[in-house]
Formats: structure tokens, C-alpha cells, sequence
């Protein structure tokens, strides 16, 4: 068992120092995840990677349900929040778009901003909630590729599965998504 899996485990049971020791080990995959998939869109965007994380860990570690059985169940977890943060973000800045000229206040990094327009984001997650249904492999892939940037290696690692696998699952779910995102284009 990893050192990972055990602090989660003792987190599980109620301790709040291995929650205190967990974060250090978490944080930088966490971080350069959330960084990853934050980098490189237009300015004007307020979350930054720094909050995502933040926020991400409070939500795990401060939610009722803290049974991660191990180290890819926690990342699919975080994955998930990660998710929910983003499309909280695009939906409040698709409000504002609408009805806004309410300023916003800059986090501390500027540099790392969204990488999807906010429609594309809420589309994409709509979306993700009907594959889930059909497929629940599929949309989890979709939530560690596009929610937190992992590399196809690391979704594949994380989900406990071949790298090959996971490459014919997410061609497999990118064009599923396509499909549902645009079927009302037609």
C-alpha cells in the first residue's frame, strides 16, 4: 500500500493529521494538473490554478465522504471537484456576461487562466453527465483529460487501466461527446 493510500485511509477514519500530512504529497500533482489545464487561454479569466486546488482540497477533505479506497479513487475524486469548480465558474461568468458589467477581483496568479470558453465548458459537462450513463469508464476519462489535464499516461495510470485502453476509450468518448453537443446543431 502507498504512503498516499494509508494517510487516505487514516483521513477516512477521522484524522485530522493525516489530512495535514496528505496535503504536502497531493498538493504539487494537484497543482500542476490544475495549472495544466488552466494555461495558455486569453487574459480575463479570474480563476487561477493556486484557487482551483484550494478549493478542490476543501471540498474533498471538508465533505462527509472522505472513503477514497486509494490514490486513483482520490484523484478521480478530485477530478470531480475540480470539475464542479469549473462549471460553478462558467456558469457565474456566463450570468455576468449577461446581465454584468460587475467588475472582478484578480486572484494572485495572472499568467494561468481558463482554457475553455465558459459555453464550451457547460456543454461539455451537460454532456458528461449523459455519458455517465452509458458509460462510467468513459466519462471518468473525460473528467482526469479534460476537468484536470492529465496526460492520456497519467488518466490511464490513474484509473488503473493500459494506456492503450484509455486511448481507444477517449476516442471513443470524444466522439460520443461530439455527437451529443451537437445534435441539436442539425
Amino acid at each position: 500500500m502507498s504512503d498516499i493510500t494509508l494517510l487516505l485511509d487514516s483521513v477516512a477514519h477521522g484524522d485530522a493529521r493525516a489530512a495535514e500530512d496528505l496535503l504536502p504529497i497531493v498538493y504539487s500533482e494537484l497543482r500542476r494538473l490544475a495549472a495544466h489545464k488552466m494555461a495558455g487561454e486569453s487574459a480575463g479569466h479570474t480563476l487561477q490554478a493556486t484557487a482551483l486546488v484550494h478549493e478542490a482540497w476543501m471540498r474533498l477533505v471538508g465533505s462527509d465522504q472522505k472513503q477514497w479506497q486509494n490514490r486513483s479513487h482520490f484523484f478521480a475524486a478530485a477530478a470531480e471537484a475540480m470539475r464542479r469548480i469549473l462549471v460553478e465558474h462558467a456558469r457565474r461568468k456566463q450570468s455576468l456576461k449577461r446581465g454584468g458589467g460587475i467588475g472582478h477581483d484578480e486572484l494572485d496568479e495572472s499568467a494561468i487562466v481558463l482554457t475553455a470558453p465558459p459555453d464550451e465548458l457547460l456543454a461539455v459537462n451537460d454532456a458528461l453527465d449523459q455519458l455517465a450513463k452509458e458509460d462510467a469508464a468513459a466519462a471518468e476519462l473525460v473528467k482526469l483529460r479534460y476537468f484536470i489535464g492529465m496526460t492520456m499516461e497519467e488518466a490511464a495510470t490513474a484509473m488503473g487501466m493500459a494506456k492503450r485502453t484509455a486511448e481507444n476509450l477517449w476516442t471513443y468518448a470524444r466522439v460520443w461527446l461530439h455527437r451529443e453537443i451537437n445534435k441539436d446543431r442539425r
